[in-house]
């Protein structure tokens, strides 16, 4: 690819607001897809999920869509679309429509994750699937060596890339794709040597393709910036108390505001749920955050940091995307230098 991979980006999963309509979710990723092509970061990515309260984003090429006619410049993917969901055909097809309205701009990441529920798995028909065949099969679509010429042809290339946890990880060296972890996977809470063990096999595994020559990391996991770590702390609680819920009732809740998640009566369960996901973000002031995620950068050689963050008050939230902007040096500060740039790897 001709223009430089992104080194910081957004991953927007269209989150649900307590009180408002689904749609207002929507209309609110759009913006803040704006606010981040303005702010200077590389890429904007949107999640796909099925059936969930608290997530609006299910169809992420439709999006991806309205997304492309409220930017211009800042390169726009899926992280991810559950290829066990779909045919890799219809994929190919839809992003290759994209690309007639955002050439050269759109990424195609993938994933392999089932259903939240089993009304849900049941919905959409899933049935066990070869994960690494059906990433070879989608890539002729879209490269045009497969057995259909796809229709619209892709404007410019649409460069695949892999949720990966360990299995995912050995697919993806295989056949030669850039990888997206999460923080968890690298022990952003707790021990990182069996995360970074993998990507260590991942780069020594690695088979060079035409979509890439070397090995390419990125991590996704919370990161809130406030002018306090308390209050970052605070920004950080409405998604620590749904991800809370979903694990003890089964239903992933739209974002509640600060005071009804501070007043809600915890178990003990949910409060070390609570805890582990605090423990998973990276969350502070601007020089806390500099610092943490210059760490985890060097721990793994990342070259992309892909900021998953939510909370309810999306002024807060629009107010943390400025502040990591400016410090991670995609719209530096006047007279602040920032140190923790990322490299690639």
């Amino acid at each position: 690819m001709t223009a430089p991979e992104p080194r910081l980006s957004l991953l927007d999963r269209a989150r649900t607001r307590a009180g408002e309509p689904d749609a207002a979710a929507l209309r609110a990723t759009v913006a803040r897809a704006a606010s981040a092509e303005r702010l200077g970061f590389g890429r904007f990515w949107v999640a796909e999920h099925h059936g969930v309260p608290g997530i609006a984003g299910a169809a992420p090429a439709v999006l991806l869509a309205a997304l492309s006619g409220a930017t211009s410049t800042i390169r726009l993917g899926s992280a991810g679309v559950m290829l066990p969901h779909h045919q890799p055909l219809v994929v190919a097809e839809q992003f290759a429509t994209l690309t007639a309205f955002a050439p050269g701009r759109v990424d195609l990441g993938l994933g392999r994750s089932p259903g939240f529920t089993p009304p849900v798995r049941r919905a959409l028909r899933e049935t066990e699937r070869d994960f690494a065949a059906d990433l070879a099969e989608l890539r002729g679509f879209l490269t045009g060596t497969g057995e259909i010429t796809v229709h619209p042809r892709p404007v410019g290339d649409v460069p695949m890339h892999v949720l990966a946890t360990g299995q995912g990880l050995q697919v993806a060296a295989a056949l030669g794709l850039p990888v997206i972890v999460g923080g968890p996977l690298l022990g952003v809470a707790g021990d990182p040597e069996p995360g970074l063990a993998a990507l260590a096999r991942y780069r020594r595994d690695f088979r060079p393709s035409e979509q890439l020559a070397r090995p390419r990391v990125s991590i996704s996991l919370d990161v809130l910036v406030a002018d306090t770590a308390a209050e970052a702390a605070d920004l950080l609680l409405p998604e620590a108390w749904a991800m809370a819920v979903s694990r003890t009732t089964g239903s992933f809740p739209p974002l509640e505001p600060l005071v009804a998640v501070q007043a809600a009566s915890r178990t003990p369960r949910q409060q070390r749920y609570l805890e582990q996901t605090a423990a998973a973000a990276i969350a502070g002031t601007a020089a806390q955050v500099e610092r943490r995620v210059a760490e985890l950068i060097e721990r793994t050689g990342a070259a992309e940091l892909v900021a998953s963050s939510s909370t309810f008050d999306r002024e807060a939230l629009a107010a943390s995307d400025s502040a990591l902007a400016a410090i991670l040096g995609t719209a530096p500060a006047p007279g602040r230098r920032s140190e923790a740039r990322l490299t690639p790897g």
